[in-house]
């Protein structure tokens, strides 16, 4: 595994802040210089995304412009913010904080819970699922393994999406998602999981998110000083972004506007965890004078899998697609992909370890290999036919490297060395620093041949000889370098999170290779009923399974194989077919009914700060207060109504009236349920407030961009007491 993009392990921080401009390409370059205002990067696969924003980061800091104690930049996943800090770090850019949404919450969290509650904060779980079953077990309900686990998946979707136990059911069938269990019945869990938290003084990794959120809506001097601390902020992944992370991020923003987000609608893979790309695809409409950079060049992919990915996005349907980019391959030509067909799931399995054996006995370093499938279960069969073939591999989603046990004792081991290393007989004959290092760990189990076969045994000896090869790179660059020197590399890299390569082959799920790369990439069983998966059935499911399988194509370098089997176990019925993606992509194949066209290139759009009627201007994001009462409000339902559920009601019952007469016939047009249009509470929401402009609409919770743009001037002129267009209306 490899950063996303090339550069030497230790190179020299850049003299100046116009050396760290160099060697970005135009659209980098606009990303690197737009320092003030909203800035929006589209950035497809392979683009350089991270290396663009870091190189922001450090050409405000080393010019002055940003304060590195002022910059705050948030991702989703503790190896990204590692990579931002370490690149960071190499381009002279100390001090800025990069952190998880997580991570960064937590720690004001932590800061302020004595001034703004007192005491100490509540304990923080790690894992929630044996707390949702104590709560199954006083309820009376018996959960296995699985049902288990979805449970836990729904009550996380549930406070991410900032649902509450009595609106679950509803929530649940509004957003499409199949309940393990009657919804009833886990809302009924999900209430009993809250009150034992409560019971147990405990919190869980949501509760972080929706306490910070809490304290800065009701203490504005809290909000002030975190404010005051940081005043740029960098978002990645935002599509990726759920409602509760978009909630936080106003209230960190406050009035201001210093915000640059970096996104691709196309890699939304995680919607059933709450994630949503409509903050990212609705940028401009809450920003209208935003930046707009677009990044289509791929360094990452040769043109061959750069053309396969853009084939498997002409066929997509849906709002993402309308907003997919075009890229354009940098690289030289290179093999074309592979298919293959085989009869069973082992022989697949044993036809990628014999492929994956020649390439590495051709000189393909075993590291820059992956196999990548779409669920966990499908691990086993290939680590047992890599395991047969010879071959070294790791899974990628396993505990993290610098907590490996035998990573801990090597770090002790080294430290010692390098602080008493003149009383140790193992270093009485080295010199150089990797010879030192070789020395120390031969103490720790490490051997200059591998064991023989795999399991534990041979991936502790992986992990040790990722610390070997280390060395060898830090000597490279710094010839000068001491035990001492590698021992605060260690150092540094854990505390960023920055793990070293292990030599072997990945093993990962396609969520889990989000982010990564390799030069030879194993797509398996992409066959129909696992890719799509058999349980996604909606539209909206099915094009997420699309945008699944071009994360996996787009982790490819250089070469690419993608395979399926015809049945399950050796002798069992041929009934499976390769994946519908593929028509016609792969030889011999017709393309299924798509879309037409190409998608975007890349470029630079800049906004109007004027603004227009059609994209209000953002709106203020202040605590959300009962407009009767004045009372802050937390209830989802009241968020909706803006005021407390038992203060009167100013609501127009005639327009209320003729708004749902509206609905029906939206909802009739469209082939969807009444509540796709628009709820019974937004509807409310909208007879009590009457709204007289679009940026009146926009303020009222629930009407979200594509419904504004959708259904805007209809609602308009209900209000207004006009009848709505004949043409107009509906999605």
């Amino acid at each position: 595994m490899t950063a996303a993009t090339h550069s030497p392990l230790f190179p020299q921080a850049p003299e100046t802040a116009d050396a760290v401009l160099e060697g970005l390409d135009p659209e980098q370059r606009e990303v690197a210089t737009a320092l003030h205002g909203p800035v929006c990067v589209l950035a497809g696969a392979g683009t350089g995304k991270t290396r663009a924003i870091t190189h922001r980061i450090a050409y405000g800091v080393r010019a002055g412009i940003l304060h590195p104690s002022s910059v705050l930049a948030v991702t989703f996943t503790n190896r990204a913010a590692g990579e931002m800090r370490g690149r960071l770090r190499q381009l002279g850019a100390q001090g800025v904080q990069a952190r998880t949404f997580h991570s960064a919450a937590l720690r004001q969290l932590q800061y302020f819970w004595p001034k703004a509650i007192g005491g100490s904060l509540p304990r923080l779980i790690d894992r929630k699922i044996q707390l949702v079953a104590d709560a199954a077990a006083a309820l009376g309900t018996r959960l296995d393994r699985n049902e288990l686990r979805d449970v836990t998946a729904e009550i996380e979707w549930s406070k991410v999406t900032q649902t509450v136990p009595a609106d679950y059911p509803y929530a649940a069938a509004k957003a499409g998602r199949e309940a393990p269990r009657d919804p009833a019945e886990i809302a009924h869990l999900y209430a009993a999981y809250e009150d034992l938290k409560r019971d147990r003084a405990v919190i869980d990794f949501e509760d972080v998110l929706l306490l910070t959120v809490a304290i800065l809506q009701d203490r504005h001097d809290i909000a002030e000083q975190v404010r005051a601390q940081y005043q740029h902020f960098v978002v990645d992944e935002y599509q990726d972004v759920s409602p509760l992370q978009q909630r936080l991020l106003d209230l960190w923003l406050g009035d201001r506007d210093n915000l640059c987000v970096v996104g691709d609608a196309s890699q939304t893979i995680y919607s059933f965890t709450g994630a949503t790309p409509d903050h990212l695809l609705d940028f401009r409409l809450r920003h209208p004078g935003a930046t707009v950079v677009k990044l289509v060049r791929d360094y990452r992919s040769t043109p061959q899998v750069v053309h396969l990915a853009n084939g498997l996005l002409t066929q997509a349907r849906g709002r993402a697609a309308d907003h997919r980019l075009e890229l354009v391959s940098q690289r030289p030509p290179g093999p074309e992909p592979v298919y293959t067909e085989y009869t069973d799931e082992p022989a697949e399995a044993e036809g990628a370890a014999r492929r994956i054996r020649e390439l590495i006995d051709a000189g393909v370093p075993a590291a820059e290999i992956a196999v990548l499938f779409r669920t966990n279960s499908q691990s086993e069969i290939y680590e047992q036919a890599l395991a047969d073939a010879g071959v070294p591999y790791q899974l990628r989603g396993a505990e993290r490297f610098f907590d490996r046990p035998e990573i801990r004792k090597a770090g002790i081991a080294l430290r010692g060395a390098a602080r008493f290393g003149g009383n140790d007989s193992l270093l009485d004959d080295v010199v150089d620093l990797p010879s030192q290092v070789r020395a120390v760990l031969s103490g720790e189990g490490w051997t200059s041949a591998p064991p023989a076969g795999s399991g534990a045994v041979r991936e502790r000896w992986e992990s040790l000889a990722a610390l070997v090869n280390l060395a060898h790179d830090l000597a490279a660059a710094r010839p000068a370098a001491t035990l001492a020197d590698f021992v605060a590399e260690l150092d540094e890299r854990a505390n960023a999170q920055h793990a070293p390569t292990v030599q072997g082959v990945t093993l990962a799920s396609l969520h889990a290779a989000k982010g990564l790369e390799w030069d030879v990439v194993f797509l398996v069983g992409i066959a129909e009923g696992m890719l799509p998966i058999t349980y996604a059935r909606t539209d909206e499911q099915i094009e997420e399974e699309r945008r699944l399988l071009y994360v996996g194509v787009t982790r490819a370098r250089e070469r690419l194989h993608l395979s399926w089997a015809l049945s399950r176990s050796p002798g069992g019925r041929p009934n499976r077919r390769p994946s519908r993606f593929l028509d016609g992509l792969r030889p011999g194949t017709t393309p299924t009914v798509g879309r037409s066209g190409a998608g975007t290139g890349g470029g630079v759009e800049r906004g109007s700060t004027a603004g227009t009627a059609a994209a209000p201007r953002r709106v203020q994001r202040t605590p959300a207060r009962c407009r009767v009462c004045g009372r802050t409000l937390t209830d989802a339902g009241e968020m909706k109504l803006m005021r407390c559920a038992d203060c009167p009601s100013d609501m127009d019952e005639g327009l209320y009236e003729r708004l749902r007469e509206w609905r029906a016939v939206q909802a009739e047009r469209s082939g969807q349920p009444d509540f796709c249009v628009f709820t019974d509470r937004t509807l409310m929401a909208i007879a009590e407030t009457c709204p007289e402009s679009p940026a009146e609409l926009a303020r009222i919770p629930g009407v979200l961009s594509r419904k504004l743009r959708s259904y805007g001037a209809d609602v308009l002129a209900i209000c207004a007491g006009q009848e709505p267009a004949e043409d107009e209306g509906g999605d």
